[in-house]
């Protein structure tokens, strides 16, 4: 019974956190929609340039980054937060990304059990396997894989964090 009462109260906390934290979010100008659409435009523009970053991960980080956020919603995020996250903090925090229109996550924080991001090693490899990526989770129309932290969302939702969390990232990426 206390640990029922335990997980429900950090469940309550987190949810009163989270909910602060709205208002704190960044609500500056996404690069393009928060759509699909938009964020193939925004990587179709970084072809043949010159990135850097301006703090943390390398510009093929950040694309290796989020192509494995993308690849692993259609077949499997390597490892998962404990259910009771999957269904308390985790969908609380997607509602208040969503209700923002933008994500703000620690931009150096690997997916839990994810490979190394040096693979592929050149920028412009990197940056096509994030548009492969996209290219094939719109093609999708099967069941998606739960997210390591927010569990089941459609497709929909699952597009619009994909976008969200790539857009979050590129706040730190610059053309050099």
């Amino acid at each position: 019974m206390q640990r029922r009462t335990l997980l429900k109260g950090a469940a309550v906390g987190g949810v009163v956190v989270l909910g602060a934290g709205f208002w704190a979010l960044s609500s500056g100008a996404a690069p393009a929609a928060l759509s699909l659409d938009g964020a193939r435009r925004v990587l179709k523009d970084f072809e043949g340039k010159t990135l850097t970053s301006i703090e943390g991960w390398t510009p093929t980080e950040v694309f290796n980054h989020c192509a494995q956020s993308i690849e692993y919603s259609l077949d499997g995020y390597p490892e998962l937060k404990p259910a009771w996250f999957r269904h308390s903090v985790g969908p609380a925090a997607f509602t208040v990304f969503s209700a923002r229109g933008a994500m703000r996550h620690p931009l150096t924080e690997a997916i839990p059990g994810a490979a190394p991001l040096a693979e592929p090693a050149s920028q412009d490899a990197a940056l096509q396997r994030l548009q492969a990526a996209f290219e094939r989770f719109a093609a999708h129309t099967g069941a998606l894989e739960p997210h390591f932290a927010y569990g089941a969302l459609d497709h929909q939702e699952y597009a619009q964090a994909h976008v969200m969390h790539l857009y979050n990232h590129l706040s730190l990426i610059r053309q050099a």
